[in-house]
């Protein structure tokens, strides 16, 4: 969300001659790439104008879509010694506005480089190309009998180059981890057209600057990655699913801090609220019970044995705080149905309004409950339709809003919800963001979390890379800082 001090319109048009790109530029973007992967037309800037943000969109002068590093090395100079602003971009997923071109500039498309160059079963590595959509590595490391955890609600569409920009989660972040805890080692095109390489397949390596974690969840602000290294693990032995229904959400809530207070980490712990159920139910009739106030999704993964007791464990505690039932998927078609329960709640929220706006106010675990509360106050206190669901068990909340972006005074008071809910997570000792990033829409917020001498360590980094700041101007830092909210407690 932006400040209600930011224009919130689309921006979808430019007037003519306003392009950055004079005719010796665009050729020589024709050179790099080939002549029918630079883009110009009105169409196609179109198509690369937004990302998965609602209230964001302007046009870019030119996509490119290169199809080696090498190729991205010739875009950047060129970009470089014009001081062309470059937006990378994969596919568009993202929910911060990270990709949005702003203000004109060159959207460099990564979507062709889409290889799996490599599956090492020695090193239990992938290699791929930063264009390989998440869900085709899973499956192709999958037919080894390998594991790539990652999993991010978007795996059938995003990519890996974005996943590690954003430093990506997903349902299985509680136990495995995100992006960054994978990326072992990467090939990547400086601000100025340099390739240089980071990391590798060394499980061990303390060699100068992580520049690897460094880069990772960046959001394309410091260099482009074109190539990366993943760490991959065994196939689980087993999995069990399990599905706990409530009556009461703050119950829900605080069963997720007693599981892990047992001791227990589960694959994948999730939460849904009523209003997430029922509209999940509408859209793909799974059998969930409308009438709960809240689900629990648990999932367990390793020796059979393990997950058994783990599951059954789970289960009893779910019970002791109140759940009124506890399902057990039989055999895995009905795990993949219960899970399919989470993994449908953004697109069946979003047939609710004209416009969906899915935030991610993280908090430590033991905060869950004191969280999924003040949702719920600030939702009542704005008059607005928000639904909550996530990863509950990293306290990774998904505080979705249904609106309307045509109603400027309902789209002001979103924008004061949301102010309120990172304020509160902030004060909970959470974060603003737990996975989506910052981008250009949280902007406004990221000094609340990191204080004025975060901000001015960040920008430094920022210009050692990219001294000219062509890299994803407008992303990060704010022109200014949103004032803070104080919320009741």
């Amino acid at each position: 969300m932006k400040g209600s001090d930011h224009q919130t319109t689309r921006r979808t048009s430019r007037k003519e001659g306003e392009s950055m790109l004079t005719p010796e530029i665009l050729a020589a973007l024709r050179a790099a790439v080939g002549e029918e992967w630079c883009l110009t037309s009105k169409a196609d800037l179109m198509a690369y104008s937004y990302d998965a943000t609602p209230l964001y969109q302007r046009l870019p002068d030119a996509v490119v879509l290169p199809r080696t590093t090498e190729e991205v090395a010739a875009v950047l100079q060129i970009a470089h010694a014009h001081r062309i602003p470059v937006f990378t971009r994969g596919a568009g997923t993202n929910l911060a506005a990270g990709t949005v071109p702003a203000g004109g500039g060159i959207v460099l498309s990564l979507n062709r480089m889409n290889r799996i160059l490599e599956i090492d079963q020695e090193n239990l590595t992938a290699t791929a190309e930063a264009g390989v959509i998440t869900a085709e590595l899973h499956k192709a490391v999958e037919a080894v009998g390998l594991f790539y955890p990652p999993d991010p609600g978007s795996m059938t569409s995003s990519t890996l180059g974005g996943n590690v920009m954003e430093s990506a989660g997903g349902l299985r972040g509680l136990k495995y981890g995100v992006t960054k805890d994978y990326v072992m080692g990467l090939t990547a095109v400086t601000a100025d057209g340099r390739i240089f390489r980071a990391g590798g397949k060394n499980v061990k390596d303390v060699a100068g600057y992580d520049l690897v974690k460094l880069i990772c969840g960046s959001e394309g602000t410091l260099c482009v990655v074109t190539e990366v290294i993943l760490k991959l693990l065994p196939m689980p032995e087993a999995k069990r699913t399990a599905l706990a229904v409530f009556h009461d959400m703050e119950a829900a809530a605080r069963t997720v801090s007693r599981i892990i207070a047992a001791r227990i980490i589960p694959c994948t712990l999730e939460f849904m609220d009523n209003g997430t159920i029922r509209a999940v139910e509408d859209y793909v009739h799974l059998g969930l019970p409308t009438d709960a106030a809240a689900l629990l999704l648990i999932q367990q993964d390793g020796p059979a044995s393990v997950c058994d007791a783990d599951i059954q464990r789970i289960a009893q505690i779910c019970r002791e705080e109140g759940a009124t039932r506890v399902e057990h998927a039989s055999d895995p078609a009905e795990q993949d149905r219960l899970m399919q329960a989470r993994r449908f709640a953004l697109s069946a929220l979003a047939r609710r309004r004209p416009t969906t706006i899915l935030e991610d106010a993280t908090v430590p675990r033991s905060q869950i409950a004191p969280m999924v509360a003040e949702i719920q106050r600030i939702a009542q206190k704005y008059d607005l339709d928000i639904c909550t669901f996530g990863h509950a068990g990293d306290g990774n909340l998904h505080p979705t809003c249904m609106t309307d972006e045509r109603n400027k005074e309902e789209i002001q008071r979103v924008e004061q919800a949301f102010a309120e809910i990172f304020a509160a997570a902030l004060e909970l000792g959470g974060t603003i963001t737990g996975e989506h990033g910052v981008g250009e829409a949280k902007s406004p917020y990221l000094e609340w979390k990191v204080g004025p001498v975060g901000i001015e360590l960040m920008k430094n980094i920022k210009k050692a890379f990219d001294p000219h700041g062509i890299l994803n101007p407008g992303k990060l830092f704010a022109g200014e800082t949103r004032k803070r909210v104080v919320v009741r407690q």
